[in-house]
């Protein structure tokens, strides 16, 4: 089981390395984690834990957990990630579990239902033993918060039920990665100091024999062994990621020309997109595929007066009407209207495209306390937020998207689809193709609907192979892994208890 000394210190990313790693050795390996806390969700087939069979009903898991599995060479399921927490506030969640919607909780009330959850968590794990050799198993957070211990089903909590080892993960690059792996040592107990049995060094730069002196002094205090020092792994932006903070932090160099594309001009015209980071953005990496096209110049704006733009896109919200307030508050609406008049066009995605109808309709207050807003009025739909969640994948030939949103919309501007595949029509367009919608995500990551799209904003096709860059990333990352990890000692380690 790989833990951190804190949150986004590169859990997700090693387990995904490791899962390919082995997966490449013919190894039959599989991904799990008990809790993870995301909005960037994407579906799974529903694994039943009563037949111990995968249905054809779809929910959600972690976005993380979704690309350790297509790490592994194996379909996404929900026994993969049998608790999901979609922040919804600063002080609740939206509890999935087994990849349904169970009900809204405070952080409190969360930690009342913990041990009841533990048995969802226990046959989803055990499920996952019988079906393969390996599970690589990710914590979440930190053991060191020791006013979390009890009744943990995250970390050491779940370890001690299952019995199994524990490898500890530091974070070089932000600083005082000897005190947070030593300061764990002295704040968990002496069992789960037992369990802990070696340490890595995530995203080390320069010379990693500078180092040497530090990991004799970590070995030395806390007995655990050195399995490596994992120099920071330049691609990682090119792989889905959970937390909207790595759209920000991708290099300019995600926009270079990617090796199986026609070199461009220097002076080659790129389509000018901004998107809107609200509060509760939702499965941002809708736009990583965008993020990384050479024609493309991407700009993630959180405040202030939107810039010139060909695109703005309204990404996915986990609280659609907080962030419609938001957006508001920001004078973005005056923002938008005045791009469309110029002639700009308008892409609203899942909560984005709910945000572009003239209304959104709250009667049982699922989102807050208003049953009712204003919408931008760009498009003639309306939105009621009620019924059940709705998680579709949505396959056609050379065609993949899929479906996570609460509510149900209707309108005039339905008739004219913004995408029509076998005739069968998905979201809306404006009559002047200015303003779409739809509630599909994952559209940019099919290349020829992508190239597509942006030639109608004026720029040229490439041959960007989305798809391939994240498989040909992660056995780099791979490679990467067992260049610098010891693995040998990886292996005997998951045989010790």
């Amino acid at each position: 089981m790989f833990m951190g000394t804190g949150s986004d210190v590169g859990k997700s990313l090693i387990v995904a390395g490791l899962c390919r790693l082995f997966a490449n050795k013919n190894i039959n390996v599989a991904p799990f984690k008990s809790q993870n806390m995301s909005n960037n969700a994407a579906v799974a087939h529903i694994f039943d834990l009563k037949t111990q069979k995968i249905t054809q009903d779809m929910g959600e898991i972690g976005r993380a957990q979704w690309l350790q599995a297509k790490a592994a060479k194996i379909a996404p399921a929900t026994n993969m990630n049998p608790i999901l927490l979609k922040p919804e506030n600063e002080i609740g969640s939206q509890v999935i579990i087994n990849g349904k919607k169970f009900k809204s909780l405070k952080a409190r009330e969360y930690y009342q239902y913990k041990p009841k959850f533990l048995s969802v968590i226990l046959q989803a794990y055990q499920s996952l033993q019988q079906q393969h050799q390996m599970i690589l198993v990710e914590g979440a957070g930190s053991p060191a918060e020791s006013n979390l211990r009890k009744n943990d089903i995250a970390n050491m909590g779940f370890a001690e039920q299952i019995n199994i080892p524990v490898v500890l993960i530091g974070d070089i690059d932000r600083g005082g990665v000897i005190a947070s792996i030593v300061g764990t040592y002295e704040v968990i107990s002496q069992a789960d100091r037992d369990r802990i049995k070696g340490f890595i060094i995530n995203k080390f730069r320069g010379d990693i024999s500078l180092f040497d002196e530090a990991i004799v002094e970590i070995e030395n205090r806390t007995g655990w062994k050195n399995l490596g020092v994992l120099p920071h792994f330049a691609d990682a932006h090119l792989l889905p990621a959970e937390d909207s903070v790595a759209l920000e932090k991708a290099p300019k160099t995600a926009q270079k020309t990617p090796k199986n594309d026609k070199k461009q001009p220097k002076n080659a015209k790129k389509t000018r997109i901004l998107a809107l980071k609200m509060p509760h953005i939702a499965n941002f990496d809708d736009l990583d595929p965008l993020s990384q096209h050479q024609n493309v110049a991407l700009n993630l704006v959180k405040s202030g007066v939107l810039p010139e733009a060909d695109l703005i896109i309204i990404p996915g919200s986990k609280s659609t009407i907080a962030d419609l307030e938001f957006l508001y508050q920001q004078g973005w609406d005056i923002d938008i209207k005045s791009h469309v008049r110029r002639g700009g066009k308008v892409l609203g995605i899942c909560g984005g495209f709910q945000m572009l109808g003239k209304t959104i309709n709250d009667p049982n207050l699922l989102e807050g306390k208003k049953t009712k807003i204003q919408g931008l009025g760009l498009l003639d739909i309306e939105t009621e937020i009620a019924g059940d969640k709705s998680t579709n994948l949505v396959e056609f030939d050379g065609f993949s998207a899929y479906e996570i949103h609460l509510g149900k919309t209707s309108g005039g501007d339905l008739k004219s689809p913004m995408i029509t595949m076998d005739n069968q029509g998905f979201g809306a367009k404006s009559a002047d193709g200015k303003v779409m919608g739809s509630y599909l995500h994952g559209l940019f990551s099919n290349d020829e609907f992508r190239e597509g799209f942006l030639n109608d904003l004026g720029i040229d096709k490439t041959d960007q192979n989305y798809n391939q860059t994240i498989e040909n990333t992660l056995d780099n990352l791979a490679q990467h892994i067992e260049k610098y990890i010891n693995i040998e000692s990886l292996n005997e380690i998951s045989q010790s208890n």
